[in-house]
């Protein structure tokens, strides 16, 4: 995992920095026309849900977890509001609960509130983006034997 992490780290600026974002009051706004869209993969038993250019290292938050998790670890410069710092982590790794209204809103309204350097900003996800967002939520929470 840490292979992955750490170019998606050190691109982490360069992204944040060319992401268009939204403020909280434009709600209404449409998505920026650009490469940056929510991603959905699995590595193993870890599934990761990432914002940023597909088929790149260019991340601007990374969401991760595994089945059964009551929590979400966040890696990246954006996170959602309710993200907790995680001291004992490395990386500046973030926790969020999978049951967050902002995380479970993507999902449903297709919108979330984070923050980041320039302050807070809804970033947004599309019909198909969010179908993905369920599905990562969905396995997050399935319980193993």
């Amino acid at each position: 995992m840490f292979k992955i992490l750490i170019p998606a780290v050190a691109s982490l600026g360069l992204v944040a920095f060319a992401a268009k974002t939204q403020p909280v009051a434009a709600v209404d706004a449409p998505p920026a026309a650009e490469a940056i869209a929510w991603h959905l993969s699995k590595e193993g038993e870890m599934a990761k849900l990432a914002y940023g250019v597909a088929n790149s290292d260019q991340l601007a938050m990374m969401v991760t977890c595994a089945p059964g998790d009551a929590t979400a670890a966040v890696y990246g410069d954006v996170r959602p509001l309710a993200a907790e710092a995680d001291d004992s982590a490395a990386m500046d790794e973030a926790r969020i609960s999978l049951a967050d209204a902002d995380l479970q809103g993507l999902a449903s309204r297709g919108a979330m509130r984070v923050v980041g350097d320039g302050g807070a900003f809804l970033v947004r996800a599309s019909a198909r983006e969010r179908s993905g967002i369920g599905q990562f939520l969905a396995y997050c929470s399935h319980k193993t034997a």
